[in-house]
């Protein structure tokens, strides 16, 4: 399943809250340009695992490098994206995102006493769970459970699922002390803030001939203090940000629909079919003779096996 985002970034999990608040995905990176996410956020937790190749979690401004058998909580509102480094197949990636409310209700003693702390914890943003330590290894094998639970889900399921949940923050609040902590300052959760509202305006305006003053203006923030918060958060300038989300869209526009290239093109905010192929050029590693052979041939099977 696709990841699907708000224009604010935020991820529309598509989990029943009052039902059953857990969301199961698998092979998400598949369908991703290079296998890599967006920067996006929600307020759930989120776990994620690297089944066979090494990826790249980022969290906020950190991140953090997972390897096969590894897995990551997130906490929730926190801006996140996840890339794959090596491999030559997607990683499968499995992940849930779910809400602490499943464990337990948010008026009980269960829920203020052992989740509360941690999803109202600013130092903890992330956890990771690698395989040399041996309570990890334990959190790991209950991660794995859950994604079995979830995938098959056989009779009473539901149940297993909240029991494995509710052992994996045992764990966590055993151990929290332990944990290492990561103190966010005023300043970069100020920069945070900023980077969710001007990626917000991107998405909600990528269509429109958007300038770096108007991406600025949305955060209330100078031109320079754009780009700055652009370089420390997601490694280029608002512009390029703006770039690569209208080819996002267009890759999934040209892998989803049959809509012409030139409909593509002026939909995600390109002037021309020409610009929409050397943009894709730049950051995707696409050989000019390929992209001047997509652009006269206008073929999409040309196009889809270069990336």
């Amino acid at each position: 399943m696709a990841i699907i985002l708000d224009y604010q970034l935020r991820e529309q999990i598509p989990h029943d809250v009052e039902k059953f608040p857990i969301t199961y995905f698998c092979d998400e990176l598949a369908a991703l340009p290079n296998w890599a996410g967006p920067l996006h956020w929600h307020p759930d937790f989120e776990i994620a695992t690297a089944v066979s190749g090494v990826l790249d979690f980022q969290v906020g401004q950190h991140h953090v490098i997972l390897k096969a058998g590894d897995s990551i909580l997130v906490n929730g509102n926190i801006l996140h994206g996840i890339k794959q480094l090596s491999g030559d197949i997607p990683d499968p990636m499995p992940n849930i995102v779910f809400s602490g409310a499943l464990i337990a209700s948010e008026t009980s003693d269960i829920y203020q006493k052992y989740i509360q702390p941690v999803a109202n914890c600013d130092a903890l943003p992330f956890i990771v769970f690698n395989q040399k330590n041996s309570w990890h290894n334990e959190v790991n094998q209950l991660v794995k459970n859950v994604y079995g639970l979830m995938s098959e889900q056989g009779q009473c399921y539901e149940m297993a699922v909240q029991r494995e949940l509710s052992s994996i923050f045992q764990c966590i609040f055993s151990n929290f002390d332990e944990l290492p902590k990561t103190e966010n300052t005023r300043i970069q959760i100020n920069t945070q803030i900023r980077i969710q509202k001007m990626l917000s305006y991107i998405r909600e305006h990528y269509a429109e001939a958007v300038t770096l003053e108007e991406i600025a203006r949305s955060a209330n923030i100078s031109r320079s203090e754009a780009g700055r918060c652009f370089n420390a958060y997601v490694g280029c300038s608002p512009v390029d940000a703006l770039i690569q989300h209208r080819l996002q869209v267009a890759h999934r526009l040209i892998k989803d629909t049959t809509r012409s290239l030139q409909e593509i093109s002026y939909s995600c905010g390109f002037n021309s079919v020409h610009y929409l192929a050397v943009s894709f050029g730049k950051p995707m590693g696409i050989h000019r003779d390929n992209i001047v052979l997509w652009v006269n041939s206008a073929f999409i099977w040309v196009f889809v096996p270069l990336f």
